[in-house]
């Protein structure tokens, strides 16, 4: 893997591809600097070489058109107040003013181009599009791990025109390395969380990793639809009745393969999809009509919590409960306490997938598991075993 480290950039322009899809308050102000936060360390190692740096990015879905709901101007004292840096700005990533301003670029200076998705052709792997923004720089660095699933011009068709000097940042360097622990790398015994809502969502997850775990703990609404294929009652829960033999095969791949599963043995039940619904405890395979689970109930809580404990690689995707509702939050929190403690031990933890990281962050958590991974819908394709467009563009 070729990484900044591996290059001197000095006097060299480099093009940096950044995720700085950042979210905004209503009046436009960054909410959380997580994402640019994550890149700083690649960009002070080219500006400490005496490079210089051409940021681009893209933020939210302007669909081809300039606005300035989705102008990156918005978000320029926030990257400079990060970095402790002027960071120059490009009112577009194309033309004239785009030439000239990468042209007159300085040794140790930052410019950051316009939304990139205000031009169609992005989105579209536009080939001359990515050739034009090419001719900026005599380096291409992709450090956009959050976008690294998408075949779009700056993040799968440029890296071609630098065909000696592309690389990946020190963040995408990062999550990569994450993934590989995970999958191929793991100290045994190796567990993988795998909650949400729906077995659909997960299935190609769970079928890439059975050969690399030894523990599989299905928490969430998902855990319905195995605990109904097993002859359970589930009352109201949520479940996905054209899974349930879906359900049935991985459970038989899993002890096919001597991965032993972990499903919820009680829950908290409610009577109506509320936090002030009225809750009690029950048996996950009697859930009577008229009630739903909604958390993990403590005798799961105490069933993971020694799986977690027990092991050395741990990957978190997905909630065990309802957390967005305080009331079903606990068996969520519990589960992130075993992971904290399991990490506190020298367990290597990764949490991935939008509402774990959610969670995490929310909860306080970010800063007691190994690695929380800035890339959703990447980390999950790389969970899966693909390829991702903006890795291979850099490998090849």
């Amino acid at each position: 893997m070729k990484t900044v480290n591996d290059f001197n950039f000095k006097d060299k322009k480099a093009l940096v591809r950044v995720d700085f899809n950042v979210p905004q308050s209503a009046d436009l102000k960054v909410t959380d600097n997580t994402r640019i936060q994550a890149v700083k360390p690649t960009v002070e190692k080219i500006l400490n070489d005496g490079g210089s740096v051409i940021l681009m990015t893209h933020l939210g879905r302007p669909k081809g058109k300039a606005s300035e709901e989705f102008s990156l101007k918005n978000i320029v004292s926030e990257i400079e107040e990060v970095f402790g840096k002027k960071v120059m700005f490009c009112a577009d990533c194309l033309g004239e003013e785009a030439n000239r301003m990468t042209t007159e670029l300085q040794p140790g200076s930052i410019l950051l181009l316009e939304n990139l998705r205000f031009y169609n052709e992005e989105e579209e792997g536009d080939t001359a599009f990515a050739e034009k923004i090419s001719k900026y720089a005599d380096a291409y660095v992709n450090d956009a791990f959050g976008t690294a699933h998408r075949a779009h011009a700056s993040t799968a068709i440029i890296a071609q025109y630098f065909p000696s000097t592309k690389f990946f940042g020190l963040l995408m360097a990062k999550e990569l390395e994450a993934v590989e622990k995970v999958l191929k790398k793991g100290e045994k015994p190796v567990t993988a969380i795998i909650g949400g809502s729906k077995v659909s969502s997960k299935i190609t997850i769970i079928e890439n990793m059975l050969p690399a775990i030894d523990n599989l703990i299905i928490g969430g609404g998902m855990a319905f639809t195995f605990v109904k294929a097993l002859g359970g009652t589930i009352g109201n829960s949520i479940v996905e009745e054209d899974k349930m033999d879906l359900a049935l095969d991985i459970l038989a791949r899993a002890k096919a393969g001597n991965v032993t599963v972990y499903l919820p043995v009680d829950v908290i039940g409610a009577d109506e999809f509320s936090n002030d619904a009225e809750t009690k405890e029950i048996d996950i395979y009697e859930i009577p009509e008229g009630w739903m689970g909604l958390d993990a109930g403590p005798k799961s809580q105490k069933l993971f919590h020694d799986v977690i404990m027990n092991s050395r690689t741990i990957l978190w995707n997905g909630p065990i409960g309802v957390f967005e509702m305080p009331n079903f939050s606990a068996g969520t929190v519990a589960l992130g306490n075993s992971i904290a403690e399991s990490t506190v031990l020298g367990a290597f933890s990764l949490v991935g997938g939008g509402d774990s990281v959610a969670f995490v962050k929310q909860f306080g958590y970010d800063e007691k598991v190994s690695y929380v991974s800035t890339g959703g819908g990447a980390m999950l394709e790389s969970l899966e075993g693909k390829e991702l467009p903006g890795v291979k563009a850099v490998n090849s």
